[in-house]
């Protein structure tokens, strides 16, 4: 089972509309022809499709995952509009995946650019993955680890350790995606059964410099994308896939 994730692509109404460093629909486009290559058996996008939250934006998002010939699932993130993405495509919950599962999360606050899992959605999860021994997944818009970054960490997910200690209590979670920090990352919850590999992608916008204390963006990136590959067994590899604008 190959998955591809792609996140944060900030899109306009208006697909000239620039960002910082490029276009953002431009750069979307491109890299969904990239990861179309890679023959995906599942595509995740984990938020901020819209920069403008925008139904143009969220039409455009649709015109470009439509091209994929599998599955897509969506989540939303702070930037996001989550009655407009629901317009278009379902947000869904509990997805399978062969041999796995896939158990998606919604971190955004209203009118905020922190997240938060909340404690009915925590229950939920517990119950969730308290139902079901496959390996799992977990996907959401905010990282639940500190990146590195201090202006990122400031504006991550508040209740990290709730979140933390709920995954942590089951061992068939073996990965969390998240966006939200536009750039390649990795890092590790601690849990009693082992680490649990927390893995962000390139933003198929702007890239953000790691490693930074205020809001810097990293000139020299290029937009990207993640893939996982999923076996059978449990076992997993995964890699980033950059694309040339």
């Amino acid at each position: 089972m190959r998955l591809v994730q792609i996140s944060d692509c900030h899109l306009y109404a208006d697909p000239m509309q620039p960002s910082r460093r490029g276009l953002p629909a431009r750069q979307l486009a491109a890299v969904v022809d990239a990861a179309l290559h890679d023959r995906p058996d599942m595509v995740l996008v984990t938020g901020d499709l819209s920069q403008d939250e925008s139904e143009g934006s969220y039409r455009l998002a649709m015109d470009n995952l439509l091209r994929f010939q599998c599955p897509w699932y969506w989540i939303p993130g702070n930037h996001d509009d989550l009655a407009l993405m629901v317009e278009h495509w379902e947000v869904e919950i509990d997805i399978g995946a062969a041999a796995w599962r896939i158990v998606q999360l919604n971190t955004r606050i209203e009118g905020e650019v922190k997240g938060r899992v909340g404690e009915e959605q925590l229950a939920a999860l517990s119950e969730l993955l308290a139902d079901d021994e496959r390996p799992t997944v977990v996907v959401m818009h905010h990282p639940p680890v500190q990146v590195g970054s201090v202006w990122i960490d400031e504006l991550g997910l508040v209740d990290q350790e709730a979140f933390q200690e709920v995954v942590g209590a089951f061992p068939q979670v073996k990965v969390v995606l998240c966006g939200h920090v536009h750039q390649a990352f990795h890092g590790k919850i601690n849990a009693p059964h082992g680490d649990i590999d927390v893995f962000a992608c390139p933003s198929t916008s702007d890239q953000f410099l790691a490693g930074s204390v205020e809001f810097a963006v990293d000139e020299a990136s290029r937009p990207g994308y993640r893939v996982l590959d999923l076996s059978r067994d449990g076992s997993w590899q995964t890699w980033v896939e950059r694309v040339e604008i």
